[in-house]
């Protein structure tokens, strides 16, 4: 038996453990992003498209915020399809099946469902067969927390492999007619793959902070709202609502202070940075970040002009993209720092280890791949099916087709088509 002395002095007994002897502790390993890909719509809202829409013009939006268009997701796409693409892009150039993905987390705050999980639906489409999936809320900080959440997975030996995404349908849940919003936000995914190994580098350092005071300067009600929340009429059901002044003036104080306190932990400077990804909510922003942190604007990434503030999917797109363009080499550190709807805010810093992108080749490992794809296209319907069906006891079953059957023969005229329930 183990003696345990609480706070006033008096011994505790505590039950022995079970365990006989401790597990040997794993050796910490190092998350690395080993693939990266973006996926946005093909619809492009340009600034004059919105002086239609909303009273305002080209020249005061650039002038306010920077943004010149943003991409707007069509009917058919939705904030699964898109990371979906993304995610798959992401396996392409790491060149993993999805089958050896241990875990997917999507940073999301226009998930399809509150549940199940957007990634539940990713980890499906896929056919990620052995991966676990769950969504992160953390508005427009998601994707730096949940990379930071799989990195410390991987860091522990948990798991070896891991899809983060960021994705979002912001245009589903804007109030078009508030032209303090509806000009700043836009659709889209991005995706990395994070991956074990030994080698040092990769997420080497990440700085989390919330203040939930702030919560009424960016919020998006929704179900659990409460009545007395919506009373005064200033907020919309399913309407994204945001105190511009307020969150411009939150974001100018944390955007430096988090990324020197990620690099300080370290024994890191920002002039020691390659580059800075901030998420892209406002050009003003993003300049500030550059002054805060005494860098060169052109270390500074923006594609905010094109693409708008798309919240949980920025970082994650801009990161993808200069991936892409290859502003980012082996060996550079990046710094990322995101503020959002919390309020949240956090910064973090990596070692880039992977090689220039390499667009997919018709390989061994590219056919499995896709095969895994089709094979999770194919298995959808009739594990479905096979579910419906064993709600059923057999003997239930069988009397329930043969009364189909029969209602079929005596009149075909009236039956029910196969889409339809009895």
């Amino acid at each position: 038996m183990m003696g345990m002395t609480n706070h006033q002095g008096r011994s505790r007994r505590l039950y022995p453990s079970r365990i006989i002897r401790a597990a040997r502790p794993r050796p910490l390993r190092y998350a690395h992003v080993i693939g990266w890909g973006m996926e946005v719509p093909s619809e492009v809202l340009s600034n004059f498209d919105l002086e239609a829409i909303v009273d305002t013009n080209d020249e005061w939006i650039v002038t306010r915020t920077g943004v010149k268009e943003r991409r707007i997701a069509e009917q058919r796409e939705t904030t699964t399809s898109l990371a979906t693409r993304a995610a798959q892009k992401a396996l392409d150039i790491a060149d993993v099946l999805p089958s050896e993905i241990d875990l997917i987390i999507v940073a999301t705050a226009t998930p399809e469902h509150i549940f199940p999980s957007t990634a539940s639906m990713v980890q499906d489409f896929l056919g990620a067969s052995n991966a676990g999936a769950c969504d992160l809320s953390a508005a427009c900080t998601g994707f730096i927390y949940a990379l930071d959440m799989a990195a410390n997975k991987i860091r522990t030996g948990d798991i070896n492999n891991a899809i983060v995404i960021g994705a979002e349908t912001l245009s589903r849940v804007m109030n078009w007619s508030d032209r303090g919003t509806c000009i700043l936000f836009g659709d889209g995914a991005g995706a990395v793959v994070l991956q074990g190994s030994d080698v040092p580098g990769g997420i080497l350092n990440s700085v989390l902070r919330s203040d939930g005071s702030g919560w009424d300067l960016l919020t998006l009600p929704t179900v659990g709202s409460r009545d007395t929340y919506l009373e005064d009429g200033s907020h919309e059901m399913h309407r994204i609502y945001m105190d511009g002044k307020g969150v411009y003036r939150f974001a100018t104080r944390v955007i430096g202070d988090s990324l020197r306190q990620a690099l300080d932990q370290i024994d890191l400077t920002p002039d020691q940075l390659n580059l800075v990804i901030p998420h892209q909510a406002n050009q003003r922003i993003i300049n500030y970040a550059a002054k805060s942190l005494k860098i060169p604007e052109e270390k500074v990434y923006s594609n905010v002009a094109r693409f708008g503030n798309t919240s949980a999917a920025s970082i994650a797109i801009a990161l993808a993209e200069a991936a892409d363009s290859e502003r980012i080499k082996p060996g550079d550190l990046l710094g990322l720092v995101g503020f959002g709807g919390g309020l949240t805010w956090g910064a973090m810093v990596l070692e880039w280890s992977a090689l220039p992108s390499t667009r997919p080749t018709y390989s061994l490992t590219w056919g499995r791949r896709q095969g895994q794809y089709a094979m999770a296209g194919l298995r959808r319907p009739v594990v479905r099916w096979w579910r419906r069906l064993m709600l059923l006891s057999p003997t239930t079953w069988v009397a329930a087709l043969m009364r189909r059957l029969s209602r079929r023969h005596r009149n075909p005229s009236t039956y029910p088509s196969d889409g339809e329930h009895d």
